[in-house]
């Protein structure tokens, strides 16, 4: 089973940078985006064989995620269960016969860390939420974590210290997260390998000098790790500011 998830920074501008062309080629089973930057409707999308699930912002133009699925779901969920996070469309859960499905793009903690406390509460409700279907079955998360959780997850670790994405309180909670039964399934494969990202700033050609963050992610329940094929990173693709993730799980 194939499952890819990007954050396309806008699935509009995307369609006009190749994303159909990307689709096509990856034939996934499912199809998880973040930052959508839309409602539905506001574009053509014409996916034959996959059924569309959509979880947009309140606010026109902002966040978003949605799933697309050639796998029928026995249930389909918007949001994290908690009323404190509802409206900002940040996440999606697809409840398959095996495992629950979650894609989610994690609140920015923004410049200067202005967000933090939210973003604090943020993870803690996250966490419960997933250990609270990791109770009923087991769980793959994927999407735009925005945390970069260790040193050879980013290019320059040290001048980035204590920014948004690299805080000791980011990177802890991503550690609390992990400690509490999740596989990061990157780094399960590619344990020491350095230079790869999935997100490089729009500004000083940090993608052409590949100076860049991994902060999107497959996550996976511990019990799942013999079920993993493999996990990479396609920083070959391009339409976006982040490059898409894919994780290949065995059938049993």
């Amino acid at each position: 089973m194939k499952l890819v998830s990007w954050n396309v920074n806008g699935l509009r501008a995307c369609l006009g940078k190749g994303f159909l062309d990307y689709f096509r080629e990856t034939d996934a089973d499912v199809f998880c985006l973040q930052e959508t930057k839309m409602q539905p409707g506001q574009a053509e999308l014409d996916l034959p064989g996959y059924a569309q699930y959509w979880n947009s912002a309140e606010k026109k133009g902002y966040s978003g995620t949605a799933v697309f699925s050639r796998r029928e779901p026995l249930s389909v969920r918007n949001d994290i269960g908690d009323p404190v996070h509802v409206g900002e469309g940040r996440a999606i859960t697809l409840e398959f016969p095996e495992f629950f499905l979650v894609t989610v793009y994690t609140p920015n903690a923004q410049d200067g860390l202005a967000r933090i406390d939210y973003r604090m509460e943020w993870e803690d409700a996250f966490r419960a939420y997933l250990l609270s279907l990791d109770a009923e079955k087991p769980v793959v998360v994927c999407g735009d974590m925005n945390v970069a959780h260790e040193e050879i997850d980013l290019k320059n670790p040290k001048t980035n210290r204590g920014n948004a994405g690299f805080s000791d309180q980011e990177r802890g909670k991503m550690t609390e997260l992990l400690a509490s039964g999740f596989t990061d399934t990157f780094r399960y494969f590619h344990p020491d390998l350095t230079g790869a990202y999935s997100w490089w700033s729009y500004r000083f050609r940090a993608r052409e000098k590949n100076a860049g963050w991994r902060i999107d992610y497959f996550l996976t329940s511990d019990r799942l790790r013999d079920r993993l094929v493999s996990s990479t990173i396609r920083s070959d693709i391009f339409g976006s500011d982040h490059c898409p993730v894919e994780l290949v799980l065995r059938e049993d």
